[in-house]
């Protein structure tokens, strides 16, 4: 449920600031934002003529993070053995991305950073997701399956 509330705060954010009754609240998710995520203007989006308070890259995580994490709450739970390298190949298009336009190599557009950032975010929505849920299963089987001690007298 964060993670759908924080994407729907980025994108009502914009919008927000002009309002007099929630502006002082848009200025504080900005705020946040800035602890985050460096905000340059033309690395992000702009919705109602207002830049987003993240950039297109973080933009990208958040939102196929909160997908992700909604999917896998109505997936079956199940142990993951292989969410550090399903992790690690998500995290390839972001890093490569990034690794090019710090190195001056390549410029990308707003869309390619947050089309490279997709699947980086929905492997840990989703891994974040399953994680809790199978932990909490599996410790809710472990309490159901256990028997009371016998007393002493």
């Amino acid at each position: 449920m964060g993670a759908v509330a924080w994407i729907l705060l980025v994108v009502l954010a914009p919008g927000a600031l002009g309002l007099d009754t929630v502006s002082g609240a848009a200025a504080l998710l900005y705020a946040a934002g800035s602890r985050i995520c460096h905000q340059l203007t033309d690395r992000s989006f702009a919705f109602a003529g207002m830049q987003l308070p993240v950039c297109a890259r973080c933009f990208g995580l958040y939102l196929s993070g909160a997908v992700a994490a909604v999917l896998a709450w109505f997936a079956a739970p199940r142990v993951m053995p292989w969410a550090r390298i399903a992790l690690a190949a998500a995290a390839l298009p972001t890093g490569v991305t990034w690794a090019l336009e710090a190195a001056g190599l390549a410029g990308f557009s707003n869309i390619s950073r947050a089309g490279a950032a997709l699947p980086l975010g929905g492997a840990a929505g989703w891994v974040f997701v399953q994680m809790l849920r199978y932990d909490a299963e599996s410790h809710g089987r472990e309490i159901h399956h256990r028997r009371p001690a016998a007393r002493s007298r």
